[in-house]
């Protein structure tokens, strides 16, 4: 996987001390490369420090960055005095990243006029005329710390994540696989709305599927080699031969939609003509695809791919869609959230178990193989989901804990239990929201990074629940 590069931006200003701003240049590298990313930076003998201070000199550095363009994925701001602004913002108003604002300290003892910076108040002299040009920032808690610290250690791992976030999310296309799932007015949504905020939704027939997958012969090898990881992913001992030779197919013809069309998401008409035709259900290849950083939604619930990948960027871990399904006793802050068997294997305490869907069992016997049966293992957890209205996409996101609280043997698919703080105040502002029966969960609490890259970057609706 390749490595998160930050471009170095140094401030700067005449009649404060100088020689802190070398001192800045050797902290912030090393704070970089311990926490494991990659940097770059201006060299130090083109203006004073290697900083920026006067327009020219910030202009300068805009030109450098302009001629490393698609290097880097954020940019660091260090400010280790009162720096001038005029030079910081003809540096960075065209960065086109995310951009991330740090302070020294001040220390006590050091308060005399060679050693103090002055950048807790000049921070602000930064930020307000960035707002006064609309250049976007990120600013985190504490307000001034060294690089060298725990504290800009945690900073820089979630500007990472949000630069993950506002990067994946500025311009990325999803594959709509079939049509709404008839029965299912909730999963509605708008296209051009969608593609307002550099969405793009590409559709295809599930008939055209349907027709590869038929075609497609017994024998060939791509369908043996998927057979072979399908079994190396999961328990399918139980499935008979021929509806694993189908799975194979199906998931054969996934990857070529996606290799084809370039998606980076995909979400797939699930039900009910996979199993009255293909006599198949297609959880364990969204599950699979998932847990291979796929981000794959059923039931055409397009909105909820869209935060799945983004908790996906943003923890770098698999995501799910489930069900607000069932409430857990008379815990009224624990809920069972579940769905088919589309859930990463990465996110369920062991290997699922391959059956057939009961929902179809039920009233066609056969028809549903595809199932993966288990449990969400405990963990934090962030949960999300979107919604388009009126020509906006309006998102929400809150955090809780998967609990691993036991779930009876005869519930079915893949459940666990979650409990969430003031969680009927939140299914009501749900309610009350329009938002749909679906939420998507990641791995992690990273609210704080889902609501920095929606609302400073990407310039979503956020609601909070």
């Amino acid at each position: 996987m390749k490595r998160m590069k930050f471009a170095l931006c140094f401030g700067n200003r005449g009649f404060m001390p100088g020689e802190l701003i070398l001192g800045a240049r050797t902290d912030m590298i090393k704070a970089v490369t311990d926490a494991g990313y990659d940097y770059m930076i201006m060299d130090e003998e083109l203006t004073r420090y290697g900083a920026v201070e006067t327009r020219d000199e910030g202009r300068l550095y805009a030109a450098w960055l302009k001629a490393h363009e698609g290097e880097y994925d954020g940019v660091i701001f260090s400010m280790p005095i009162f720096v001038d602004e005029n030079g910081a913002i003809e540096a960075l108003r065209d960065a086109g990243v995310p951009i991330l604002m740090q302070a020294y300290p001040d220390e006590i003892g050091k308060m005399d006029f060679q050693h103090r910076r002055d950048a807790y108040c000049g921070k602000f002299s930064v930020t307000d005329v960035f707002t006064q040009y609309n250049v976007p920032f990120t600013v985190m808690k504490p307000h001034v710390v060294h690089p060298n610290t725990a504290a800009f250690a945690k900073n820089l791992r979630d500007f990472a994540a949000v630069c993950r976030v506002v990067n994946g999310m500025r311009r990325f296309t999803i594959g709509c696989i079939g049509a709404r799932t008839t029965a299912f007015k909730t999963t509605r949504f708008d296209e051009i709305a969608l593609q307002k905020y550099g969405i793009t939704v590409e559709s295809f027939d599930l008939s055209e599927l349907v027709h590869m997958v038929q075609k497609m012969k017994d024998e060939e090898p791509c369908v043996s080699e998927r057979i072979e990881r399908l079994n190396h992913y999961t328990n399918c001992s139980g499935v008979p031969t021929a509806n694993m030779l189908t799975l194979a197919k199906i998931s054969v013809v996934l990857d070529w939609y996606i290799e084809t069309y370039h998606l980076d998401a995909i979400s797939l008409r699930c039900w009910n003509e996979m199993e009255t035709i293909l006599r198949v259900c297609p959880c364990v290849l969204l599950s699979e695809l998932n847990d291979r950083g796929i981000v794959a939604s059923c039931e055409i619930d397009l909105c909820s791919a869209i935060t799945m990948r983004a908790m996906n960027l943003a923890s770098e871990q698999p995501t799910a869609v489930l069900d607000w399904n069932n409430n857990y006793g008379e815990n009224e802050n624990k809920v069972i959230l579940f769905h088919c068997g589309p859930v990463a294997q990465t996110l369920m305490t062991e290997k699922g178990t391959v059956t057939e869907h009961k929902m179809f069992a039920k009233g066609d016997p056969g028809s549903g193989w595809g199932s993966n049966e288990g449990r969400i293992k405990a963990m934090p957890m962030t949960f999300s989901n979107c919604q388009t209205k009126d020509g906006k996409l309006i998102v929400y996101s809150a955090e809780g804990e998967f609990t691993g609280d036991e779930i009876e043997n005869s519930f079915f698919g893949c459940g666990g239990v979650a409990e969430i703080p003031d969680l009927q105040n939140k299914l009501i502002k749900l309610a009350r929201g329009g938002f749909k029966h679906h939420t998507s969960v990641g791995v992690g609490h990273m609210k704080h990074i889902l609501d920095e890259a929606f609302k400073v970057y990407l310039h979503y609706e956020v609601t909070e629940i």
